[in-house]
């Protein structure tokens, strides 16, 4: 077993510790006054229960209301997730409901309108395109922070109310790689574990995975396990790395070398589960020929580790009673991220770490609700994760929906990247935008601001102004968090309610009441949406329609929710209360029961560094910001806590380079540039390596990131390519 490093780790987590908490004391640095109302009952109307909007954590909350306006929120002490606590951005996340820049009136060619005549623009312009260019030329992008009942019903309104062939959402961005990898293993989506894992692990290595500023309050979890090991593998030092007994600074994109060098250890030192490996999974013969080439001298050449690291890690991950690695963007955000998937899922299944408490390969979501679109979906799956190309599949919804069987696609259609390039192409010629800012947060901006402009009609449909609706020929406000009802799912498939506090501003309405208005104008609103008025009716119908699915919701009620906190599928008669974990019985989805072993080969990333390019970029997020800054950048304390991106660059470059904290750089790729980025010389970075948050439109770092993509989850490759730094 690994000796724990260093005597700063207790004080580490204690800090860590106090830092987590609130409730009338401080979050660390900031007070909570700065937050607006916390814990002052005297001055708060009433209470409104609901769950956090932001990450995939989950967290219950209480939001406060004053006079019809949100003016506080605090933790939930009885939710399951988070028991009371919040991270910065749920602690202000009421502070941009009522911001500047809420849109509350529709728009069309930039001259307000009502909504009859906005919705009547937008089908009339989409029908132009149709007849023009033909069945493609219309497509959707959606978003993970929807709620459940709106995702299902955007769903049915674009397969079959509108018949759109493209419909994708903002989730392939971020979980697509998750998901694929879980099909290729598993047969099914559906991450095994739960956050009780977190503190059960004997040994839990997190793979890519900040949870301290990226998941935050899953961090109080791992501080929890004061028993087990905690093994961070990550390129740069982080708040994460520092509460870890080890931290394993692979090089960029060597994840699958040291993934292939653990599992050969394992092999070598006889630490397989044998009898798992024989009932429950198929393709060990080939796996332990694949990774035999692997050694740890070899593995520590390509990974920029030492071997020790790679025996030690491996024999500690296999001899521990209860194993689990849990993995984000990190991992995600790769040309081989489906791949990488597979590979940590082979990983757990030859050490037997499915099924059981403190075990499981574990993909921690990025939205709050991206669970929620994957189960419902229409996008990369149908819902209730039905195959496009399985006949039964589509008979077995036809029938539910009550619906001919050739209303179903038989295909997927294209996802986010392959609707960009469709753009482009001219294939595509009207694109509705829906909770998504595409011109920060897709790559390569250069080209994103080009297919955008190539547009016959853009509608966006949001609850802020953004540089995407800033260009849109049609926008359609939309109602944010604590003004809409419905439900979420977490990264450990719990379902939570979310609860309108307040109504929206102006004509503003839930996407739930936008989509059926939508289905109205269509003509189509009997026939998609039969009796539906409210997000419960839509709940009702969805889990009529995933029951006996893998994410089975059928014994899940508003009023199960409302009594537990919490409902964690698959939650059916024989599982009343929902289910921790998957897989207990040993048993898969794939056709012969079996987990499906993968062997993968590392392959390095396309954008490398040369003389002219020398440095490797590495993007990610900071706790106190959220996506492009849609709803943080409104809130005036998280914006003086980080109110620009910086670029943290080790001291051998910042001396080469002659640049000092403090300095202003421009950053130049191949693709194009940033100006005017802060320096912060530090050695949380490696040397040849930088790190730039992703959040910030002023120096959008996606005008630096290459536009390539995991072959079979379509994710992009955000974590790694070749820049430069020069004087601003």
């Amino acid at each position: 077993m690994l000796d724990r490093i260093a005597s700063k780790v207790p004080l580490v987590r204690s800090i860590a510790r106090l830092g987590f908490d609130h409730g009338g004391d401080r979050y660390g640095y900031v007070d909570d006054a700065d937050f607006g109302v916390i814990n002052r009952e005297q001055r708060v109307d009433r209470w409104v229960r609901t769950t956090c909007g932001y990450c995939s954590v989950g967290c219950g909350m209480v939001i406060g209301v004053r006079d019809d306006r949100i003016v506080a929120t605090k933790g939930d002490p009885d939710h399951p997730v988070n028991r009371g606590r919040l991270c910065p951005k749920g602690l202000a996340e009421h502070l941009p409901v009522h911001a500047d820049g809420r849109l509350t009136a529709p728009s069309v060619d930039g001259s307000a309108a009502d909504w009859d005549s906005a919705i009547h623009a937008m089908l009339d312009r989409f029908r132009t395109a149709l007849d023009r260019h033909g069945p493609d030329a219309v497509a959707i992008i959606g978003t993970g922070q929807l709620l459940t009942e709106e995702f299902y019903a955007l769903g049915k309104l674009a397969r079959l109310g509108l018949g759109v062939r493209h419909s994708d959402g903002n989730t392939t961005l971020c979980m697509a790689s998750a998901v694929s990898g879980y099909k290729a293993t598993f047969g099914s989506d559906g991450p095994p574990s739960s956050y009780t894992d977190l503190e059960l692990a004997d040994c839990l290595l997190l793979i890519g995975a900040n949870v301290a500023d990226n998941h935050p309050l899953l961090t109080p979890r791992v501080l929890n396990n004061e028993h087990g090991v905690v093994v961070a593998v990550d390129p740069r030092v982080t708040k994460t790395t520092m509460l870890a007994d080890l931290h394993v600074p692979l090089l960029p994109r060597s994840d699958v070398s040291f993934l292939n060098g653990l599992i050969r250890q394992v092999i070598v030192d006889e630490l397989v589960d044998a009898a798992f490996v024989d009932e429950s999974t198929a393709g060990f013969d080939a796996v332990r020929e694949h990774v035999m080439a692997f050694t740890p001298d070899l593995v520590a050449d390509q990974c920029g580790i030492s071997a020790d690291d790679v025996i030690r890690v491996a024999r500690a991950f296999a001899t521990a009673e209860r194993g689990m690695v849990a993995w984000t963007m990190g991992v995600n955000h790769s040309e081989q991220g489906t791949d990488t998937v597979a590979t940590i899922n082979t990983l757990c299944a030859i050490t037997g770490n499915i099924g059981r408490p403190g075990t499981g390969p574990m993909s921690i979501t990025g939205q709050c609700n991206a669970m929620g679109t994957r189960e419902t979906g229409f996008t990369a799956s149908m819902p209730g994760y039905r195959r496009y190309d399985d006949a039964a599949h589509r008979a077995e919804l036809a029938e539910l929906w009550n619906v001919e069987v050739g209303r179903l696609p038989a295909e997927r259609g294209r996802a986010y990247p392959d609707i960009v390039d469709g753009v482009l192409d001219g294939t595509i010629r009207a694109l509705w935008v829906i909770g998504t800012n595409p011109l920060v947060s897709f790559p390569n901006r250069e080209r994103t601001e080009q297919a955008l402009r190539d547009l016959d009609v853009l509608v966006v449909q949001d609850s802020f102004s953004t540089p995407t609706t800033a260009i849109a020929d049609i926008v359609l406000p939309a109602a944010t968090w604590g003004e809409k009802d419905g439900t979420y799912t977490n990264s450990e498939r719990r379902v939570s309610r979310a609860r309108a506090a307040v109504p929206p501003p102006g004509v503003a309405e839930p996407d739930f009441d936008v989509f059926l208005r939508v289905a109205d104008a269509a003509g189509v609103r009997d026939e998609v949406f039969p009796g539906w008025k409210v997000p419960e009716d839509a709940y009702e119908e969805w889990r009529r329609v995933s029951a006996g699915r893998p994410c089975d919701h059928s014994a899940i009620s508003y009023e199960l929710i409302d009594e537990l906190g919490g409902v964690q599928w698959p939650c059916t008669e024989a599982a009343p209360t929902g289910s921790e974990r998957l897989y207990t019985d040993g048993r898969f989805h794939h056709d012969d029961g079996r987990a499906h072993l993968s062997t993968v080969d590392p392959e390095p990333f396309g954008d490398q560094p040369d003389d002219e390019f020398p440095l490797v970029l590495n993007t990610g997020r900071t706790v106190e910001h959220w996506h492009t800054r849609t709803k943080t950048g409104r809130a005036a304390v998280l914006e003086a806590l980080v109110p620009e991106a910086w670029v943290s660059v080790n001291p051998a470059d910042a001396s080469t380079l002659g640049v000092g904290s403090g300095d202003r750089v421009r950053l130049v790729s191949r693709r194009g540039s940033v100006d005017d980025v802060v320096v912060r010389v530090t050695e949380t970075v490696r040397a040849g390596e930088v790190f730039v948050p992703m959040h910030f439109d002023e120096a959008c770092v996606n005008r630096l990131t290459v536009d390539a993509f995991d072959p079979v989850s379509r994710e992009p490759n955000y974590k790694q390519c070749a820049i430069r730094i020069e004087p601003s």
